[in-house]
């Protein structure tokens, strides 16, 4: 369903600038110059497909916030936007269910009002944890975190606030006091820091009335931010976003560094790591398949690198499709490598080779024509924990099927001393 953005601004000026930053960000910007004809163009859409509304405060037949009010009213997530800095228009403003407002003084203004519409979709999928006993505190919290679309939870202990981290897993920061029943906040994040480092979980102290010392007991211990009660609206959503921000950077830059830029697929640093790490004791029935493209650099010569590219990425779907709970790669140029735990090796070179009728079957649509590949494929079934090992064996039977005519599967059986090969075809 498409996503709209409703904007309410006073002037054409005004209200294109916003829509572009709306465009920018994948959203359908739905625009008005006044109150009234907001209201008309909100009731020509679904109410559900409303992301957000951007309201100014001030429009000629709304000249004090009554645009706000309306699409609070309609309970639509609402961004406010000021001509001026004054604080009795900060206060009106804040006295209502605005998610924030914006001041529109300075580029730097507009740049954050990007990245707030992108952060109102992304928070529909993540997780804060609020701790704490105080009820106004802990209603407060959660109130704001919802205004932002972000999915909120909370705990009165550390106890189960834990179990709430280990229940869901899209928890990316958690937002604790110091004064809980089970044991001190600091002692809760220095707990949780056993399990998460901090680029894993932010974690947000905060406290009231203890001087400057308690900032730094909540940093000491391993939080990643601070926050004194009580605290300032604005203040508040800049420093959730921005610790919600950063856990997201590293996960992206981790994604980056273990994916295929070309293919999607993992890497081959992020196979080894998965299979070692995740599967630090590797089962006694499995195996592991190298699979290679029969002559792939006559396709390369022929149709070009970028035909070429476009094998490899249908190659990579295929391999995605057939083994979707097996841990895959691309090892790099034409080959590919699988690892699949608790297979017998009967049963993995069986789909393997069916697996092999499939590619040689598929049509692979290029800009100036289709044409069909084959591939190669060495299986290891190995008894053994090393993975280099595996890796060993697999190349040798793959060697064995390229020198055997290709478009076949070898493989190697575990249980015996010198090697056996066997072929399916």
């Amino acid at each position: 369903m498409q996503q709209h953005v409703l904007i309410i601004e006073n002037g054409e000026g005004n209200l294109e600038l916003i829509a572009k930053l709306v465009r920018r960000a994948g959203l359908t910007p739905v625009g008005a110059t006044s109150l009234t004809e907001g209201k008309a163009r909100f009731s020509q859409n679904v109410p559900e497909t409303f992301l957000c509304a951007i309201v100014a405060y001030s429009l000629p037949d709304a000249p004090h916030g009554q645009a706000i009010d309306f699409t609070a009213s309609a309970y639509i997530p609402t961004i406010a936007t000021t001509e001026t800095l004054d604080n009795a228009t900060r206060d009106k403003v804040l006295e209502r269910d605005v998610v924030d407002y914006i001041p529109k003084e300075n580029s730097q203004n507009y740049d954050y009002l990007s990245r707030l519409i992108s952060r109102l979709e992304k928070n529909k999928s993540t997780g804060v944890l609020v701790v704490s006993t105080n009820r106004v505190l802990r209603s407060r919290t959660i109130s704001l975190l919802q205004r932002h679309n972000f999915v909120a939870f909370e705990s009165l202990t550390a106890n189960d606030a834990m179990q709430q981290l280990s229940g869901h897993q899209n928890i990316r920061l958690v937002i604790t006091d110091n004064t809980l029943p089970d044991m001190t906040g600091t002692k809760f994040v220095a707990f949780l820091r056993k399990s998460f480092s901090k680029e894993q979980l932010a974690i947000m102290g905060v406290a009231g009335g203890q001087g400057m010392l308690m900032s730094a007991h909540f940093i000491k211990s391993g939080a990643n931010d601070f926050l004194r009660i009580p605290y300032c609206h604005e203040e508040f959503l800049c420093r959730v976003m921005q610790n919600v921000e950063y856990i997201e950077s590293v996960e992206e830059i981790r994604r980056v560094a273990n994916t295929d830029y070309l293919t999607g697929l993992p890497n081959r640093r992020h196979f080894f790591y998965t299979v070692t790490v995740q599967h630090q004791s590797l089962s006694e029935d499995h195996a592991l398949a190298l699979i290679d493209l029969d002559f792939f650099k006559s396709i390369n010569d022929t149709h070009g690198h970028d035909a070429g590219d476009i094998v490899l990425k249908a190659m990579a779907a295929l391999i995605e499709f057939y083994f979707p709970d097996e841990i895959i790669s691309r090892f790099g140029g034409e080959e590919f490598c699988i690892y699949m735990p608790n297979t017998p090796l009967d049963e993995a070179c069986e789909r393997l080779d069916d697996f092999r009728k499939v590619v040689e079957a598929e049509v692979i649509k290029l800009p100036t024509t289709d044409i069909k590949v084959t591939c190669s494929i060495g299986v290891c079934g190995a008894r053994t924990q090393r993975v280099d090992k595996l890796l060993s064996s697999a190349d040798k039977q793959l060697y064995a099927a390229k020198n055997n005519g290709r478009n076949q599967v070898m493989c190697e059986q575990p249980d015996t001393s010198s090697t056996e090969q066997a072929s399916l075809l």
